[in-house]
């Protein structure tokens, strides 16, 4: 299991008082776990500011960024799909991948929910973790530049998670901060219209090549897991 993974799932989470009282066990883990010494100490800041203060002011911050709009969301299908009709076929197709590495995501939430995504990455076998972060990383990066530019506290600490999670595609932060936006739905919604970001097989240059990469991969998986012996 990637321990650094589970750390980044659980910060991403909505605070709330279970992830408060857990906050002192992933501190420790933070500095036992692996994360180079800029995201460990990045972490560690977001951890202290998810402790202080009021938990309503925590949990008010958080609504403010990730579920107004979606310009910040933390569902990745949002930022390629958005509501049209693709977007389930995509979502069916990360359920299978969940499935075929033996992982049943909840029912309660949606399988592009990035702090879902990361709990499978934490057990997924490390090619196709390798594989899913790679395809990621452009959201991920678009995602740190809207938050490093809302210029607030709060924004800077979660932009500390998506780029600690860059690092483990190999990865470090590429577009420059966003311009800061207005807290209006619909300012959000058009920005986000403005800067699309792609994701997925279909989006890749070698399209047919990628697709037969993925599929090859999810065969594998199932050949593995039908080859352990049942307990």
């Amino acid at each position: 299991m990637n321990r650094r993974f589970r750390i980044l799932s659980a910060l991403l989470h909505y605070p709330d008082e279970a992830l408060r009282a857990a906050l002192p066990e992933i501190t420790e883990a933070i500095a036992t776990s692996g994360f180079g010494d800029r995201h460990a100490r990045a972490l560690a800041r977001l951890c202290r500011r998810l402790a202080a203060g009021e938990l309503l002011d925590r949990q008010e911050a958080y609504s403010t960024l990730f579920d107004r709009g979606r310009s910040c969301s933390l569902n990745l299908f949002e930022h390629v799909h958005g509501d049209t009709r693709n977007r389930g076929p995509a979502m069916v197709a990360l359920v299978e991948a969940y499935h075929a590495a033996g992982w049943a995501a909840p029912a309660n939430e949606l399988p592009d929910y990035l702090p879902l995504f990361l709990e499978f990455l934490a057990v997924a076998p490390e090619p196709l973790t390798r594989d899913l972060l790679t395809q990621a990383a452009p959201i991920l990066d678009q995602l740190h530049a809207r938050l490093a530019g809302r210029g607030t506290a709060d924004a800077r600490a979660y932009a500390g998670v998506i780029a600690a999670m860059l690092a483990e595609a190999g990865r470090a932060p590429e577009a420059p901060p966003a311009p800061a936006e207005e807290d209006d739905p619909e300012a959000i919604d058009r920005a986000w219209e403005d800067a699309p970001v792609t994701f997925g097989p279909e989006n890749d240059p070698d399209k047919e090549g990628a697709r037969s990469k993925v599929a090859a991969m999810i065969k594998r998986l199932r050949t593995l897991r039908a080859s352990q012996p049942t307990r």
